[in-house]
């Protein structure tokens, strides 16, 4: 079965949140993390989002994302899989490292 498209727009704030798989650690050191927020940065020089606010816990996340551009799909591409790719690589795995797709629109 398919997923819902998602609703993206123009000026759009987003309250985003994403699990590691099977409610596992996506975070293991303080390395982690500051990596993840290279990549928050990095995907704000590249997509132009704004970040209001953002929790990082040790098997999850949440931003508060504004996407002046309507690219929100793109921003989170860049975000979890260079993340995704970068653990896979420090820990010698392949798959996914999260549990289900991003998101949702905060309404």
């Amino acid at each position: 079965m398919a997923r819902p498209l998602r609703i993206q727009h123009e000026g759009a704030f987003y309250h985003v949140t994403s699990r590691g798989n099977e409610r596992k650690r996506i975070f293991f050191s303080k390395a982690d993390y500051d990596r993840f927020k290279t990549y928050l940065e990095e995907a704000r020089e590249k997509y132009a989002y704004r970040l209001h606010c953002y929790v990082l816990m040790p098997n999850h996340y949440h931003l508060l994302i504004e996407t002046p551009g309507g690219n929100l799909s793109k921003v989170m591409h860049y975000i979890n899989g260079s993340y995704t790719n970068y653990i896979n690589r420090r820990k010698g795995r392949t798959g996914h490292l999260f549990q289900y797709p991003w998101g949702q629109p905060l309404t």
